[in-house]
């Protein structure tokens, strides 16, 4: 299921011109109504159910109703973030809640480290190995197609 504010809980992160949803979205669906000063996902089609709008929203107004697949019909997930972990809360129907803790990279962004330290075999798009194998398998050489 695609993601919903809750108009309720939304301040719109205080009427600025771009809100935290807005920001983060990868599909570019979160938008900001200027007369209300709420958000609100403008295409839920579209949704990609990313749950980046719902882990940035500073006034968990954003949820994201899962499929039954992932959790019972009726519950409500939420995560919670700290500066070392994501606490995500799942709410049954029936009351119950669950708390499954997770941490969260704690690096410097624009820090990682490209290709993971591992060197560079051929930038060749056509070569059917990836970009630092063999190095990257654990093994010294990989039969070639």
């Amino acid at each position: 299921m695609p993601s919903f504010v809750i108009q309720q809980k939304c301040d719109g992160c205080k009427a600025l011109d771009k809100t935290a949803c807005q920001y983060i979205c990868p599909n570019d669906l979160m938008l900001l109504d200027k007369e209300t000063n709420k958000a609100y996902n403008r295409a839920p089609e579209m949704c990609w159910e990313c749950y980046n709008c719902v882990k940035i929203c500073p006034t968990q107004a954003i949820e994201v109703r899962g499929y039954a697949d992932f959790m019972p019909l009726g519950a409500v997930v939420q995560p919670l973030k700290s500066t070392d972990s994501i606490l995500w809360s799942v709410r049954f129907r029936n009351g119950q809640i669950k708390r499954f803790k997770f941490p969260i990279r704690t690096i410097p962004e624009g820090t990682a480290v490209p290709d993971a330290g591992f060197q560079t075999a051929s930038d060749n798009l056509n070569d059917s190995l990836l970009r630092t194998e063999p190095g990257s398998s654990g093994v010294d050489d990989l039969p070639k197609l």
